[in-house]
């Protein structure tokens, strides 16, 4: 059974139940754990695209195209060329979406979550599915987002990933919050060892 009350605040304003798109004005993005790519874009389009809230756009000066918009674009595919390069993914510039492989592309939507420039990610499964080397990339990948000054919040079934990631970790048993703490804490707890590792553990 899910949660019946309390708040989810963000600045210590309350943002349960806004929008996407003011929740990414306010410097939250995320990923998915099923792939959310447009596979009939080019990699560093799905990247642009990531940026679209921060760009000054109206529909005439697309029309007339002027200098300034074009220079934006410019600017903008430079960015997004930057991030791919950031996230591992700088042979696949030039790439269509459709031609990349799998962990490919799970890098791909977090270099398009670091175009909004949050201050909050999001990661939905980012290892779901991926090889032990593809893990272990995005493993050092999440670390150098931390590392930048952006707060991660990683949902995650792989336990040595979350182990060696997390400050702190919430851990839920069909929704209901079964523990939270320090990695070492967590790992401990009968509770989370009964319903992980079964009861014998």
């Amino acid at each position: 059974m899910g949660p019946t009350s309390g708040s989810i605040r963000l600045d210590g304003d309350d943002i349960q139940g806004r929008s996407p798109d003011e929740l990414a004005r306010r410097g939250v993005a995320r990923t998915f754990q099923n792939l959310q790519v447009w596979m009939n874009m080019s990699a560093i389009e799905n990247v642009m695209v990531g940026a679209h809230l921060r760009l000054d756009r109206s529909i005439f000066k697309a029309m007339l195209r002027l200098p300034a918009l074009r220079n934006r674009d410019r600017a903008l595919r430079e960015e997004a060329a930057e991030l791919m390069a950031f996230v591992g993914l700088g042979d696949y510039v030039g790439a269509r979406a459709d031609s990349m492989p799998y962990g490919a592309l799970k890098r791909l939507e977090i270099a398009r979550a670091l175009a909004m420039q949050p201050r909050m990610i999001f990661l939905d499964e980012p290892a779901a599915g991926l090889n032990p080397k593809e893990t272990q990339d995005v493993d050092e990948l999440v670390r150098k987002i931390a590392a930048s000054g952006i707060t991660i919040v990683l949902v995650e079934h792989d336990m040595k990933m979350v182990m060696h990631l997390s400050d702190r970790i919430l851990v839920l048993d069909y929704g209901k919050r079964l523990a939270e703490g320090t990695g070492p804490e967590v790992r401990q707890n009968p509770e989370v060892i009964a319903a992980y590792l079964g009861g014998h553990a």
